[in-house]
């Protein structure tokens, strides 16, 4: 019996299996390969500058000719420029920016991490690319990304992050498919509102920022929800074909997949970051606010522990990515270079 859906006549792909937008892994390799291989490729641009986002969309459309998608972040905090919280009270965070800074700094000295060098540092605290532009996660930098988008007219978007209503006639107007990952009924509803094609319904297990709620409740409640609507795609800790079976079981009409795709050749993060997932175990996550300052599930390290230990109450988004941005190149670095030693 064939894998099949009105997700598949929505997407226009052989199965109703779509990549997650895993930022640094879903490369445009990995999405023109699920593409080609009859799934829907989608590119993992959140922390792409928009010209590196035009680049990738091109390289992905001289690597497949079939259908692929593009997923960024749209935080509303961000980009409606709401107040800032950090822990009970509301501050500045860029008063504090030296203090984490500091931290940091000190992290890497007691692990042995070098800073990066100049141009990488750079890169990891402003998020610009070579040819400067917008700073990381800022207002400006979504809106940018959004532009690329519509310009593009690209088959798919998905916002993995926040509701894409102010840019759904425009997405629309050129045909393209619009999907949101949520992980609650309440935004599900706030999206269909908006006008969405598709829901990804992303649970707690799920890996990268996620839900409170398990994956196995939420999916069932979303498509009770909405599912006459519109189709749902469950999604969160969902690997092989026995998770696609059960969340076909949930009601939903297909599966967003990620860790599945991680360690593979085409997948762009490094060898040593392939490994240790290979390597993981059920009891080697940890969900932390760590990275970007949101909540997101990653492989216990040493960065994500420092700050339970020390106390402290990450940054909200996008200030926190400028913090453990010198962390991960440092990291980085390092292992690069072990690898040629």
């Amino acid at each position: 019996m064939a894998l099949n859906s009105r997700i598949c006549d929505l997407l226009k792909t052989e199965y109703p299996i779509v990549l997650a937008g895993m930022g640094g892994a879903s490369v445009p390799a990995l999405a023109a390969a699920v593409s080609n291989a009859g799934g829907l490729g989608v590119l993992g641009a959140a922390a792409c500058a928009p010209g590196r986002l035009r680049e990738w969309i091109a390289q992905t459309r001289a690597l497949t000719d079939k259908p692929f998608g593009v997923d960024t972040l749209l935080p509303a905090s961000v980009r409606l420029g709401k107040p800032l919280q950090i822990g009970a009270a509301r501050a500045d965070p860029m008063a504090l920016a030296a203090e984490y800074r500091e931290f940091a700094e000190d992290f890497m000295a007691r692990e042995g991490l070098a800073r990066a060098d100049g141009d990488a540092e750079r890169r990891a605290i402003g998020g610009r690319d070579d040819e400067g532009g917008p700073p990381l996660f800022s207002k400006e930098f979504f809106e940018a990304q959004m532009e690329v988008v519509i310009e593009e007219k690209v088959a798919v978007y998905a916002a993995g992050l926040g509701n894409p209503g102010p840019w759904m006639d425009r997405l629309h107007a050129n045909g393209t498919v619009v999907m949101a990952v949520i992980g609650k009924v309440k935004h599900a509803q706030q999206v269909v509102e908006s006008g969405v094609d598709v829901i990804v319904a992303q649970g707690h297990d799920g890996g990268g920022h996620n839900s409170p709620i398990g994956t196995i409740s939420l999916i069932p409640q979303v498509v009770d929800a909405v599912g006459d609507r519109v189709p749902v795609l469950g999604a969160g800790g969902i690997s092989d074909g026995r998770g696609v079976a059960a969340a076909f079981m949930l009601a939903a009409e297909g599966a967003w997949v990620g860790n599945a795709f991680l360690a593979t050749e085409e997948a762009g993060i490094e060898d040593f970051q392939k490994e240790a997932i290979v390597d993981g175990g059920d009891a080697d996550t940890v969900v932390s606010r760590s990275i970007t300052g949101k909540p997101a599930r990653m492989i216990r390290n040493k960065w994500a522990d420092a700050w339970v230990a020390a106390g402290k109450e990450p940054l909200p988004m996008p200030y926190q990515s400028m913090i453990s941005g010198l962390v991960s190149e440092a990291e980085r670095a390092l292992a690069l270079a072990s690898r040629f030693r």
